[in-house]
């Protein structure tokens, strides 16, 4: 295990932390005091920390957080001096979050959420950027938003919808409920619900297990999800069998069929 020095230069005892296991870069969200609420440094720090993911040696990241909480949203003493005294520094603020949550969204490596305590607000909408969702029992996700008269700045209102359908996303922006994982994965907002103790451990394990494919294959399947999901079905299926013929004259394709053909495990390249 190493610790990785970003751009930023991100140290221990600074809002964000970042860190190479195996080959997953795990990032995590280090204001426990404060329940790891998003102020600017930590969303330069997010963003800084995701350029380690362009590294063809990483194949998955991970987000998380440490003490009670995996994200309670922006730093509301942060907004409401924002909003009271300088009007930019406000808007610099949603638009550098804007900017870093389509960032995690379009990661080229599947970006997996360990959810630990409270993903609110803000901690929500981290979530709904990430690939996969893993979140210990006691978790409990929820936009918050109308609680304190807010509006959605993250990107709630757009991508709960589409997660979960319209009328789940309503109950949740409307209500601003914190809802038990376990409720959320019915509706496909949370993957999987593990113990508390054994979050960590099963993070590992299924950033081992996306480790073990090609990274090429994951990017672009990743990237044809995502294009699907803003197409028509005919020409989403066009896309989808464009990029399968390209991805024919792929190292890893044929090294992928050579190991099923010679019953051995592949060794991927990621090209």
């Amino acid at each position: 295990m190493r610790t990785v020095t970003t751009s930023e230069k991100i140290k221990p005892e600074q809002s964000v932390l970042v860190e190479v296991r195996a080959d997953a870069v795990w990032i995590t969200l280090n204001r426990p005091t404060a329940l790891n609420a998003i102020t600017p440094d930590m969303v330069a720090g997010i963003t800084a920390a995701l350029t380690h993911a362009d590294d063809p040696a990483i194949k998955a990241v991970v987000l998380m957080g440490t003490g009670r909480a995996f994200c309670a949203g922006a730093d509301l003493k942060y907004v409401n001096s924002a909003t009271q005294g300088d009007a930019p520094a406000a808007t610099r603020f949603l638009d550098a979050v804007l900017d870093m949550m389509a960032r995690l969204e379009t990661c080229p490596r599947p970006v997996i959420a360990a959810v630990n305590g409270l993903a609110l607000a803000g901690g929500l909408e981290l979530v709904l950027c990430c690939d996969l969702v893993i979140a210990a029992r006691s978790a409990k996700l929820g936009d918050a938003h109308a609680n304190f008269g807010l509006l959605p700045g993250g990107g709630s209102s757009v991508r709960l919808p589409r997660k979960i359908g319209p009328t789940r996303a309503k109950y949740l922006l409307f209500t601003g409920d914190f809802v038990p994982a376990d409720d959320l994965v019915a509706c496909g907002l949370v993957n999987e619900v593990v113990d508390d103790a054994e979050l960590t451990a099963a993070v590992e394990r299924l950033a081992a297990k996306l480790g073990s494919k090609s990274s090429l294959v994951l990017r672009r399947m990743k990237a044809l999800v995502a294009d699907g999901l803003e197409q028509p079905k005919e020409v989403a299926l066009r896309l989808e069998l464009l990029a399968s013929e390209v991805h024919a004259h792929s190292h890893d394709m044929k090294e992928g069929l050579a190991a099923f053909e010679q019953k051995r495990k592949p060794s991927f390249i990621g090209r």
